[in-house]
């Protein structure tokens, strides 16, 4: 157990809203009904043992076996590597005891397979990581945030056909309707409804791997796997700078270190110059204008440091805005106090950007995540 301070009752409500939010970011829904019942049980359960802890969550958070996986991998990740029991114990009910987020602990429990200790410093060290700046972490910090980057489960973006299906609302429908009356001597007791049906959407990432943007480039490809993989047949990936290199299919590994691995040996310009104008023009001759970009959420992930012809980027991604239904632009700069979109590049692609976003941190990206399947977010871009 750290002996490190222990943050005491605020630090506990912190790092339960923490855990439930890495569940959510995971895609377990985790509402708040559920954590208010995560909380109750921990003051019946030894709130020092990782088991205890473990069940409680598990019991009280997860609402199916879909559950399950995403709840073992944020337990393990969010406790500091605690191990989650092997699924034969379940916590014993007993008098409220000191939790593990204050005082020293609950110092005093005895061992046992179940008997690891939750670490809530490695969880408060998580939440203080889930807000900090991916670039100005430490390796192993960084390193440690890609890591909760590849849980963060991906909703994807969906649009309306013109195909009408039965539904419980919309437009009625007569022929169903008249059907089932004539089964009830005419009388319609039953209206029946149709609606539009709804299609995925595409997904289209550019990641700039250049110099300037290496401090992001592993979280970003990371998030990039985690969408991939989410869906794999409607994501297409890419890495972008003085080359355009398409890594939709080493994405689709599951390991995401095999992923990243496979990723980093595609890639020839690592670390290298930008021109994203000239890149971003190939991208669409090749393969945006075929299709991969006309109706889908295109998000590109750069600083907009452009070493080439800046009107050439202003007019690709101007291109690219009349393919894609939504043009997001993640810059990991924007979050710096008193950031402004000077660089050329920057500047000469931001009028046709729809969301202008940081994605600088793992915060960041979970919300980019959930404005990528639907939402706008913080506030919307130039065109919003």
């Amino acid at each position: 157990m750290s002996t490190a301070t222990a943050p005491g009752a605020d630090g506990a409500a912190t790092a339960i809203v923490g855990f439930v939010r890495a569940l959510r970011a995971a895609g377990v829904p985790a509402d708040t009904a559920r954590a208010a019942a995560f909380a109750e049980a921990l003051t019946a359960v030894d709130p020092a043992r990782a088991g205890d802890v473990y069940w409680a969550g598990r019991l009280t958070l997860c609402s199916g076996p879909d559950d399950l996986g995403p709840y073992d991998a944020c337990f393990a990740a969010y406790f500091g590597g605690a191990r989650p029991p092997n699924g034969r114990r379940r916590p014993r009910p007993g008098a409220p005891r000191t939790p593990p987020w204050t005082a020293d602990g609950g110092a005093g429990a005895a061992g046992g397979r179940d008997d690891a200790r939750v670490r809530p410093v490695a969880a408060d060290r998580t939440e203080v990581l889930r807000h900090a700046d991916i670039g100005r972490l430490s390796a192993a910090e960084r390193a440690e945030v890609a890591r909760l980057v590849s849980l963060i489960r991906t909703g994807r973006p969906r649009r309306r056909t013109r195909r009408r299906a039965p539904a419980a609302r919309g437009g009625l429908d007569h022929r169903r309707t008249l059907a089932a009356a004539a089964r009830t001597d005419g009388e319609p007791l039953r209206l029946k409804y149709r609606d539009r049906t709804e299609r995925p959407r595409r997904v289209v990432l550019l990641v700039d791997v250049s110099g300037s943007m290496s401090p992001y480039a592993e979280s970003l490809l990371r998030f990039a796997h985690a969408l991939v993989r989410g869906h794999p047949a409607g994501t297409e990936a890419f890495s972008i700078g003085t080359r355009l290199t398409r890594l939709t299919r080493e994405l689709r590994t599951a390991d995401p270190a095999r992923a990243l691995r496979a990723a980093g040996a595609a890639v020839p310009d690592w670390r290298g110059g930008t021109r994203l104008g000239t890149e971003l023009k190939r991208f669409l001759d090749v393969h945006g204008g075929r299709g991969m970009a006309r109706g889908a959420v295109a998000v590109i992930a750069s600083d907009g440091w452009e070493r080439g012809d800046a009107a050439l980027l202003g007019t690709a991604t101007a291109r690219l805005s009349r393919l894609a239904h939504r043009v997001v632009w993640v810059n990991p700069h924007k979050a710096q106090p008193g950031y402004r979109p000077l660089a050329a590049g920057m500047a000469a692609a931001l009028p046709h950007v729809d969301d202008f976003v940081s994605g600088h941190s793992l915060d960041a990206l979970e919300r980019l995540a959930a404005a990528i399947a639907g939402g706008r977010p913080e506030g919307g871009g130039p065109r919003a």
